[in-house]
């Protein structure tokens, strides 16, 4: 039994018997005497085959993928990760987000007193929050690790939470 290559098909093998029948074997566009040598019947069925083989191997990865998906799949329905909410899902997601993300603390460089980078919710928008004297009555320990690791008293949240308000108001 003869192997063939894999594009050859009957389809193909009766496309190359035409090309040479029409161009007797010179060049394919029947121009009489040609100049490109691309146009000869040997080099463009190189061209010709060399296509063939790239669509082939291209709709072999195409079954191979979606033969692949139908094996790996469960067969479960999934739901999209981002979709519309119901009125209720909704109200429920809304009330229980924060009005605001503390993004930092520190230490103005112009009044040397304690202050509070904020962004509100569903927004870009920054405040800087000036805190007073709110890190005055905890200990100097504390200070540096509410500067540094953001971790605040109930009176600075409550500072921040006013300062908060107030822009939203006005």
């Amino acid at each position: 039994m003869k192997r063939y290559p894999k594009w050859v098909t009957l389809d193909r093998q009766a496309h190359l018997v035409n090309l040479f029948l029409n161009s007797k074997g010179f060049c394919v566009f029947a121009h009489k005497p040609c100049p490109i040598p691309d146009h000869h019947y040997e080099l463009f069925i190189e061209h010709l085959i060399r296509d063939w083989v790239t669509d082939d191997r291209a709709q072999r990865q195409a079954e191979w993928q979606a033969e692949r998906l139908i094996l790996h799949s469960l067969g479960e329905r999934r739901e999209p990760l981002r979709g519309r909410f119901s009125n209720i899902a909704q109200d429920i997601f809304y009330s229980e987000q924060p009005q605001f993300y503390l993004l930092g603390l520190g230490v103005s460089g112009l009044t040397f007193k304690p202050f509070a980078k904020v962004r509100l919710a569903s927004s870009f928008l920054h405040l800087f929050v000036d805190l007073g004297d709110t890190l005055k009555a905890v200990s100097k320990n504390q200070r540096r690790k509410a500067l540094r690791y953001g971790k605040v008293t109930d009176e600075v949240n409550s500072k921040i939470r006013e300062a908060v308000k107030h822009y939203l108001e006005h």
